[in-house]
Formats: C-alpha cells, sequence, structure tokens
C-alpha cells in the first residue's frame, strides 16, 4: 500500500460542512479529495460518521453520510489493529501528542503517505515520516 497523502477527519468533515463559514474550506476539502492519491484510516472514518451525523450545524442523515464513508472507503483504508495500537501509543512519547492524533499518524506511515493533511498537528513538523500539513493555512 502506498499513496501520496493522508487525510485526516477534519479535512473530511469540511468536505460536507454546508455552513457559509466553512465555504473556503469545504472548496480546498474537496479538492484535496478529487486530486490526491489519498488513503485514510477506519478511526477517521469513524470519527468522520460521528461528526457529520452529530456534531455539525447541519449535520447530514446517516443515509447521505453513509454514502459519503462508503465513497471514502474506497480508497486505502488502515485498520485499527494491535500493531496500529502499539505505533500510536509508541508516537504519543515520542512525540508528546494524544493518543488519537499518534494513530492517525502511524496510519498514514503505514500506508506509505509522505504528508499528512490535519489542523490538528505542528504544520510543516515532521512526525517520523510524516510531514504534517495544514491544508487551511493562509
Amino acid at each position: 500500500m502506498s499513496v501520496e497523502a493522508f487525510l485526516d477527519t477534519n479535512v473530511l468533515v469540511y468536505a460536507v460542512d454546508g455552513s457559509p463559514n466553512s465555504a473556503s474550506k469545504r472548496s480546498r476539502a474537496r479538492a484535496l479529495i478529487r486530486e490526491q492519491s489519498f488513503g485514510t484510516s477506519a478511526q477517521v472514518i469513524q470519527e468522520f460518521y460521528w461528526t457529520v451525523t452529530r456534531k455539525l450545524r447541519k449535520p447530514l442523515a446517516p443515509s447521505i453520510a453513509a454514502r459519503w464513508v462508503d465513497r471514502l472507503s474506497s480508497n486505502e483504508l488502515v485498520p485499527v489493529d494491535t500493531v496500529l495500537v502499539k505505533s500510536a501509543i509508541e508516537g504519543s512519547i515520542r512525540w508528546q501528542i494524544s493518543y488519537w492524533d499518534a494513530a492517525i499518524v502511524a496510519a498514514a506511515e503505514a500506508l506509505g503517505a509522505s504528508t499528512l493533511y490535519t489542523e490538528d498537528l505542528n504544520h510543516g513538523q515532521l512526525y517520523g515520516s510524516v510531514r504534517a500539513i495544514d491544508p487551511f493555512r493562509e
């Protein structure tokens, strides 16, 4: 498995967020989905579904969110297994980041992605073999 980039939950959520305040982020997120050879993880897909059906100002209907899950899951997808969990624990200790963020980095590394698009980590910082990039940074 090898992809150019890994898309974090927040990028995918912006792709479907219909609020007027998110228009530029929605456009950027959709461009990444269209233009990048990307992968993601089961963790990200779970977080995406939960967020878009509960946390948005105008939540998606579960059936629409499920179609997005199907579409996103057609790309390379890392399952959550004990290897990923152990790697995330090591990463959270090494980089002093949350376990959940380290699990995202571990999944990106498992896919061979060199870029992790996320708002949650330090823009430009290298985490192992993966560089965090905030795609919405001005």
